[in-house]
Parts: structure tokens; sequence; C-alpha cells
């Protein structure tokens, strides 16, 4: 079994905590937080798209199934809605690219986004099958260490 601390692939998403204000296809805020312990991101949404509010938590983190002695490969999250509805996505950085996978890697359907040399913005895109999505950037409000 290795030993109990979070991999540096999660660490890495540190620098998505604090707040930030979204702008483009969907405006609002979200925050990002550590769980205890450090093994899992969460995010708390409050959001609204076409007029609608888009309220909920992700938690972000790599899954360790009951009876698993070893986490699995990708970092995965699962949002909850305020309405119901969960999502399931895989969270990968590769140095300043953070892509956000739907279902899984490799999906269609996918967020792009370039953090900027400071840290403090996020600038990409949502892509969807057949050419739908938006423009979405994130601009930090706080940094919560």
């Amino acid at each position: 079994m290795t030993e109990n601390i979070p991999d540096p692939a999660i660490k890495a998403l540190d620098r998505l905590v604090g707040a930030w204000r979204v702008t483009g296809g969907t405006q609002g805020t979200v925050t990002y937080r550590w769980l205890a312990g450090g093994f899992f991101l969460v995010q708390d949404i409050e959001m609204e798209s076409e007029g609608k509010p888009i309220k909920g938590v992700e938690m972000i983190g790599r899954e360790r199934t009951f009876g698993s002695e070893e986490p699995g490969k990708d970092i995965k999250s699962r949002y909850y809605g305020s309405n119901g509805e969960t999502f399931d996505y895989v969270y990968e950085l590769d140095g300043d690219t953070l892509t956000i996978w739907g279902g899984e890697k490799g999906s269609p359907a996918y967020y792009q986004g370039t953090f900027s040399q400071d840290g403090n913005t996020v600038t990409g895109a949502w892509v969807y099958p057949g050419g739908g999505g938006y423009d979405s950037a994130m601009t930090r409000i706080t940094t919560s260490h």
C-alpha cells in the first residue's frame, strides 16, 4: 500500500483554491477549497445560464473504492446540482493547461483553459459534440490558503 498522502497531481490543483468570477456562457462565482486531509478538492458553484440558476457542489480527487488499496489513475469528479442532477468529469492539469473532460478522459465534450502567467485568470472554452460550446473565463477574486 502506498503512503497515505495526496499525490503531486492532486496537489497541483492547489492553484485553483480560492474564489473566482466566471464569465462567458455561464456567469457567477465558484470557490475551490480542500477537504480535510488534502485528497479532495471541493468546488462550490453559484452561477447562472440563460437566466436559470446553477447551484451545486463538485468533489474532485482520485477514486479509491471500498476494499482498494490504491487510488484510481485519473482525477475524477462528481457534480451534485440543486436540481437533482449529477455530472461526472475527469480533470487533467498539464503545465498551465487545465482540461476537464465530460464523463471520461478523451470525451468529445470538454473544457480546456489556460492559466495566465500570474495564475489569476483561466481563459478557455467548453466544447460539445457537433460544434456546440461556449467561451468561459475565470478571474480570481480571493485566495484561500
